[in-house]
């Protein structure tokens, strides 16, 4: 069963979203060199008890940190500790979440952190993050949810290769409904699976967390032996980001952008729902 929100529901996910947007400005601040991973967790639970939120992440099935911080090979669910120093020319990918009043909002970013960066990680996180804007602009009432894995696979393939060959989009996770859960259905794949066929209608009040990973590489990872910690297989570098989105009746509404998505939508040729915290 999918759940359905109401335009006050949807509210509240908005000042959710707006917490987890403040997360990402002060961790992205935060992410230099000299600076642990547990650093920036620090800095997480500060901006949390500021806005009198609550972190979704902690102790979600027994994870002990408020968000995830995955560098470089490191795809998702890093978990933050004292002893991962973020060096120059590292990439890292922060996952954020907030509860407020029992709704979730959840979305994440790659950084980079300090300075020469290689160009092909400077356009794997272009790619992965344009994918990310590319399905949420196809979130459109009365589609379908492979209309969205359809726009992210499409987008990524539709890119000049990489010098390390290809772009690999993680095959074992994916985006997921969100609303009074972090994660609920429907599972959204980030390419097209014959097998999972056109998947729900979209509909005014489906909420769905869309987040495409992209490697530099192969689409397989593996789990460490801490049972959270996702790397790919060939070790090649990753890429994550993500944002909430809620679908209603003027359109497309991104939970989790500052904006609500207007500017980014707007480029894309789709109008932006109002914010209906103004």
């Amino acid at each position: 069963m999918v759940e359905i929100k109401t335009p006050e529901q949807i509210a509240k996910m908005r000042e959710a979203g707006l917490v987890v947007a403040a997360i990402h400005a002060a961790t992205r601040e935060a992410a230099v060199p000299g600076a642990t991973t547990k650093d920036l967790d620090e800095v997480a639970r500060k901006v949390l008890k500021e806005h009198g939120a609550k972190s979704n992440f902690l102790g979600y099935g027994g994870f002990p940190a408020t968000i995830c911080t995955s560098a470089n090979e490191v795809v998702v669910h890093g978990i933050p500790d004292t002893k991962t120093v973020l060096k120059d020319g590292d990439i890292i990918s922060i996952d954020a979440g907030a509860i407020v009043d029992g709704w979730h909002g959840d979305a994440a970013f790659t950084a980079f952190v300090g300075t020469g960066h290689a160009p092909e990680l400077v356009e794997l996180s272009r790619v992965t993050e344009e994918s990310l804007w590319a399905g949420i602009a196809a979130m459109k009432k009365g589609g379908r949810l492979v209309d969205i894995s359809k726009a992210i696979e499409g987008y990524i393939r539709r890119q000049p290769r990489p010098a390390s060959g290809k772009y690999g989009i993680i095959e074992d996770y994916g985006g997921h409904g969100i609303g009074s859960e972090m994660h609920m259905d429907p599972h959204l794949l980030n390419y097209v699976s014959r097998k999972r066929g056109k998947g729900i209608k979209i509909v005014p009040g489906v909420c769905l967390a869309i987040e495409p990973m992209v490697s530099l590489g192969t689409a397989r990872t593996h789990v460490l032996e801490d049972d959270w910690t996702v790397l790919t297989d060939d070790m090649s570098w990753s890429s994550h980001w993500e944002h909430s989105v809620a679908m209603t009746e003027e359109g497309p509404l991104v939970l989790t952008a500052v904006d609500g998505g207007k500017a980014k939508l707007a480029e894309l040729g789709v109008v932006a729902a109002p914010d209906p915290l103004g």
